[in-house]
């Protein structure tokens, strides 16, 4: 198994022994570099020895390894290759890990460690850590890593499954192995991953390697004389080798939900949808204490931005619209607007376009920052949004997607945020099938959604900001 869940969260394993690997090794380089530091102002001072304490070098750690999620550092090594690496490493330790380091300094009092200290300990942190990438890729095969996956069934299902699959194959902790017809379906994948069923199916999963069986077939009720392997596949589960449904599969490894497949009984009886009012309460008062803090923070840019926009093209310097939130209700959202006064002659509302004629000058560079939902802030102090959830949308499209896109009123059982999973996963879309492509993963963290993966959205949108994707 190559992956472990927690907190209702899928993660890899190989991302996260990494992970912990860096981890250990940031620590070791704050040490390093308090002692360098140390040794230059005190040159008499022996360069090996204990810290005065270890939570400094804990702190810094955690930052840049923050830090580095952010800017996707992970993903881009399996993606893009070794040098794209290197280059979000070094954005993220140089310009985030220090400004953030600089600024959790100041907010220490200068308690946390000197400016010197920081200084090397980037610098330390940035070698050890592309070292250690470095080895990771010439001792481990990332292949080698991959679950040996076999897919029973070989028609309609299954060949989505694939198609699915395929451009996430680098990212992905699977190897399918092939396909097993099942019964008289007609086969619709490549006939080069056709396997021949059985006759013995736990010496067939030793003999292959295989590490799951997912079960895809377009009919389970057999016809024809065929008959589904219920014993055989029970008997490979007692042998070590697990089962999983095709939807679960899709669910687990590509972060979202096909809702071409997905059946009203398994939402209610499937493992999650769950909510408390614990994590509701706790949710909230982070909410509340996160935009608080921003506020405080981002009030000058929020001054420039108005003025900005004033000067440019007059008032009104903020703009609302009603959008459909949590169980459907509506709900006023603020933004600083980013378009001409007419933007929408006659009030219809319209889908935002690539490269959008409407956009003023100052508008596309708001909109490039996310500076233009900086007034959204309001609407998550007053509790109408949450930091992180689906973007809610306007009443006259939900009522439009509602009516062509199965399940899509689903999306609206948890609070919208400013930010979510589907802005992460899925670029901006401004018609039909891109709702549709977004619901899935909307409906992924309305299923999922717990403190742990809020923060790992919170992390990774970062890099959206910084790299500017996903706006129109």
């Amino acid at each position: 198994m190559s992956y472990i869940r927690l907190n209702k969260h899928y993660i890899h394993l190989p991302y996260l022994f990494l992970g912990i690997i860096e981890l250990v090794l940031l620590i070791l380089a704050a040490w390093a570099a308090e002692r360098w530091h140390q040794s230059i102002v005190e040159p008499m001072t022996p360069f090996l020895g204990a810290p005065e304490a270890w939570w400094p070098s804990v702190v810094f750690a955690v930052v840049l390894s923050c830090c580095t999620l952010s800017m996707g550092a992970y993903i881009a090594l399996v993606r893009e290759g070794y040098s794209s690496m290197v280059l979000r490493t070094l954005v993220s330790f140089f310009l985030l890990g220090s400004s953030a380091l600089f600024i959790l300094n100041l907010l220490f009092a200068g308690v946390l460690m000197p400016q010197g200290v920081i200084f090397w300990g980037v610098l330390f942190a940035t070698a050890l850590v592309l070292m250690a990438r470095a080895i990771f890729l010439k001792l481990v095969d990332t292949a080698e890593l991959k679950r040996r996956v076999v897919i029973f069934g070989a028609g309609q299902l299954a060949q989505k499954l694939l198609k699915n699959l395929e451009p996430e194959r680098d990212v992905i902790g699977v190897q399918v192995v092939g396909c097993i017809p099942s019964g008289n379906e007609t086969v619709e994948v490549d006939k080069a991953l056709l396997l021949p069923f059985p006759t013995d199916w736990v010496a067939f999963v030793k003999a292959q390697q295989i590490s799951e069986i997912v079960v895809s077939p377009d009919e389970r009720r057999q016809r024809d004389g065929g008959v589904f392997p219920l014993n055989e596949l029970i008997d490979c589960k007692l042998a070590g080798v697990p089962t999983s449904e095709g939807l679960a599969f899709y669910e687990r490894e590509l972060g979202k939900i096909d809702i071409s497949i997905l059946k009203p009984s398994w939402m209610l009886f499937s493992d999650g949808f769950k909510y408390s009012k614990r994590r509701s309460i706790a949710k909230r008062l982070f909410d509340v204490g996160l935009a608080s803090v921003f506020v405080l923070i981002f009030w000058p840019f929020m001054i420039l931005t108005a003025l900005a926009v004033l000067l440019e093209s007059g008032r009104p310097v903020l703009y609302f619209q009603e959008r459909v939130g949590l169980n459907g209700k509506t709900f006023r959202i603020y933004k600083f607007r980013s378009m001409r006064q007419d933007a929408e002659k006659g009030g219809k509302a319209v889908w935002a376009q690539k490269n959008d004629s409407r956009v003023t000058r100052v508008g596309a560079f708001i909109r490039n920052t996310r500076l233009d939902e900086l007034p959204q802030l309001y609407n998550v102090l007053k509790g109408d949004m949450s930091f992180v959830g689906p973007r809610p949308e306007r009443p006259e499209f939900v009522r439009e997607l509602a009516d062509q896109i199965p399940f899509y009123h689903t999306r609206h059982k948890v609070k919208p945020g400013l930010m979510g999973w589907a802005q992460l996963k899925y670029p901006y879309g401004a018609s039909v099938e891109d709702a549709r492509n977004k619901l899935q993963y909307d409906l992924y963290y309305t299923k999922n959604h717990s403190f742990l993966m809020d923060m790992l959205i919170m992390i990774q949108t970062v890099e959206i900001v910084l790299l500017g994707k996903g706006v129109h």
